[in-house]
């Protein structure tokens, strides 16, 4: 079961690439600094994937009128994320799940990745957007059943702004 508005978000610690080399990412300490937008994606260099997080990236100044810190999520290692990041043009910062425990954590990750193909690849997360607020409560939570289906960001953006 994911979570839902009201929780507390799961605390997490990932890895991020960034021109200084491997960084680590702590949920808790970004908690009070900003309101937060978590977005997990299934994996770097596909379509879908591409396509929603350079559009975020692209108005990531709209997010920020918002108060909002965005973080997109993936099982990808942060060396294939960087190539992604740099290959697309891709400016949101990518934590690198690649042991699926946040997914897990937040109930998103999938049994089987995409079944109609008989592929097997267990704990790829689910496409879906939390908004967590300065209190560390999730106030916005999307989770898609298909990794095709985005999150509705125009119901993200509206709670954003009433926080």
């Amino acid at each position: 079961m994911s979570i839902k508005v009201g929780d507390k978000a799961p605390d997490f610690t990932l890895v991020t690439k960034t021109a200084d080399g491997p960084q680590v990412v702590k949920l808790s300490d970004e908690i009070g600094k900003s309101n937060i937008v978590l977005l997990f994606v299934p994996m770097a260099f596909t379509g879908v994937c591409t396509t929603e997080l350079c559009d975020v990236s692209s108005g990531i100044s709209t997010y920020e009128s918002l108060d909002a810190k965005v973080y997109a999520i993936s099982g990808d290692n942060p060396f294939a994320q960087e190539a992604w990041a740099t290959k697309e043009g891709i400016t949101v910062p990518l934590l690198s799940d690649y042991e699926h425990e946040a997914a897990k954590a937040y109930g998103i990750a999938y049994d089987q990745f995409l079944p109609e193909a008989n592929l097997i690849m267990g704990g790829v997360p689910k496409r879906s957007a939390f908004v967590i607020d300065k209190s560390g409560t999730v106030q916005f939570a999307d989770v898609q059943d298909h990794p095709k289906d985005l999150p509705d960001f125009e119901a993200l953006k509206k709670v954003l702004g009433g926080i």
